[in-house]
């Protein structure tokens, strides 16, 4: 058996040999110390080591919580701004009147177009008019389905033009846009309140004619209608914020002017005859 003493003899021999192998004779004492330092440094490196990912992670938890706070801050500001931009119109307010006006004064030039298309021999024409009764009643279903939406009757109580009142591009609210074009008959009822609208007696008499002359007043009257369109379309596109309701206004503004050169450039191909 040895003693204690004995068994720190041997453990020291052990650190001896461990010493002589690394720093040879006298420098075992050196070669003790630098080993401890760098005990310590690999003790201090992995104190280190943990403190970095404590931190990596929060940071990247950090960071992930401030992209998701940016992405709902974006949400948020998109649905403010088109609750802003899309309120739903009240019965009185500029939307619902064009809605409502705009649909009667397609509705008229459907009508023209129909009676135009089932009688005339001119093929030209006759695609003109099919042109315009499909892309007119389109956007009449638009405008049926907004009031529906809007949770609005089809018919308001104001009076038909009110929304745009004080007048646009000239025009004033109780004024029509006279068709001179050889049809008789004065502007009356809801037809003096819209710019464009042909008379009555005008539908008559497109009704009444027949081969060129037909063609011709289709042509005229359907050029003035279109410009009381325009009128209204670019009247709305002022007044309100809505875009849908814009979207079409500039849709109907674009079709319609293209469509007045394309009438223009018809009926001066298609004289008077005598």
């Amino acid at each position: 058996m040895t003693d204690g003493r004995d068994g720190t003899d041997d453990r020291e021999d052990v650190d001896g040999g461990v010493e002589g192998g690394v720093g040879g004779g006298d420098g075992g004492g050196v070669d003790r110390a630098a080993a401890d330092d760098l005990d310590e440094a690999d003790d201090d490196g992995d104190g280190t080591d943990a403190r970095h990912t404590a931190g990596g992670s929060r940071r990247a938890v950090l960071t992930t919580v401030i992209a998701a706070v940016a992405v709902l801050a974006v949400v948020l500001s998109g649905l403010i701004g088109y609750r802003m931009g899309n309120s739903t119109p009240g019965d009185n307010s500029v939307e619902a009147g064009f809605a409502r006006d705009m649909q009667t004064h397609h509705q008229q030039a459907v009508e023209m177009s129909f009676i135009i298309r089932d009688k005339t021999s001119d093929q030209a024409i006759r695609t003109l008019a099919y042109d315009i009764i499909t892309s007119q009643q389109q956007q009449m279903g638009q405008m049926y389905g907004w009031l529906q939406v809007w949770g609005l009757p089809q018919t308001g109580s104001r009076p038909p033009m009110a929304w745009m009142a004080g007048g646009h591009g000239g025009m004033r609210m109780g004024s029509a846009s006279k068709t001179g074009t050889g049809a008789s008959g004065s502007s009356t009822g809801s037809a003096a309140a819209m710019p464009g609208m042909a008379t009555p007696a005008q539908l008559q008499q497109l009704r009444d004619l027949k081969g060129r002359a037909a063609d011709r007043l289709f042509l005229q009257l359907m050029t003035k209608h279109h410009q009381g369109g325009l009128e209204m379309a670019r009247a709305v596109q002022g007044r309100t914020t809505v875009r849908a309701v814009t979207v079409l206004a500039r849709a109907i503004e674009t079709a319609q002017t293209a469509e007045i050169a394309q009438m223009q450039q018809m009926l001066a191909e298609r004289p008077a005859t005598t």
